[in-house]
């Protein structure tokens, strides 16, 4: 992930940065506070998207309308890239990716891991990151050159370099059942060489518990700009890095310090 500064001046950036990266904090809290107050009650609407394993609750999408309307509100010259609802096209150079809801097979299932992840992209570039997990209270944000922090408190990835001591994250696709680029192969080949896989349900979670050091690194495939716009961002200023290892299964990346990250990369069955 190659960060570059696109800003003139230095002094209007922070402004702007700061005062976006305060309202992604007050709305993310505010969808999330909805969510607690849904969860569980046995009284939450589904439907599918994609296939039956792809699915959608009423609480997405009353998350996505309520963050929409604050941007629509206070950012009008700025475009919105929601899951649920698309592309919001405006005609300013700032752009919010928004995934109201990371984790709805969890939340639908009534377990505690899902969250909201919004970032904030100034001409194509990530500029401020916020994920935040209602169940846990936790809060992961992330200002372009100045650090990622985890509740107020900066976070850095882990520093171990060997894979058999580390503990890694992954997902499997949607089209898992019928698309056989579906990372049961990369699963085969790198679990038997580490101390232990998790499979948490949410890429957003995932790549914020990178950055914090809790897991020592994440791989998955055919993500979407919602699912990592914020937590790419988090892990990169926590001292993390990115790498891509496909192009034809959308976002296909591994996130960790470099080490573990290049013993990765080594691992996984390439196309």
């Amino acid at each position: 992930m190659n960060i570059r500064r696109k800003f003139s001046n230095s002094e209007n950036e922070s402004d702007i940065r700061r005062r976006i990266l305060q309202h992604a904090i007050e709305w993310a809290m505010e969808a999330g506070k909805l969510q607690r107050e849904k969860f569980r009650s046995g009284h939450i609407k589904m439907d599918t998207k994609s296939s039956i394993h792809d699915v959608v609750t009423e609480v997405d999408k009353a998350c996505e309308d309520l963050i929409i309307g604050h941007i629509s509100s206070h950012y009008p010259s700025h475009s919105v890239l929601g899951e649920e609802t698309g592309e919001h096209q405006s005609t300013g150079d700032w752009e919010w990716v928004v995934d109201p809801l990371d984790g709805t097979n969890n939340y639908s299932q009534g377990l505690p891991l899902f969250c909201v992840s919004i970032g904030v992209r100034y001409k194509g570039e990530t500029q401020v990151g916020v994920v935040y997990v209602p169940y846990l209270d936790e809060l992961y944000t992330a200002t372009l050159g100045e650090g990622a922090s985890l509740n107020g408190r900066f976070i850095r990835v882990s520093r171990k370099t060997v894979l058999d001591e580390c503990v890694l994250a992954t997902g499997f696709p949607y089209d898992k059942g019928t698309n056989p680029i579906n990372n049961l192969d990369n699963f085969s080949a790198i679990v038997p060489n580490l101390r232990g896989i998790r499979r948490s349900g949410s890429a957003a979670y995932d790549l914020c518990c990178v950055a914090s050091g809790w897991l020592d690194g994440y791989w998955e495939l055919n993500l979407k700009p919602w699912d990592v716009c914020a937590g790419e961002l988090i892990v990169a200023e926590a001292g993390g890095c990115i790498q891509s290892f496909r192009d034809d299964r959308n976002i296909s990346i591994v996130a960790g310090n470099k080490a573990v990250v290049s013993a990765v990369m080594d691992k996984l069955v390439k196309p």
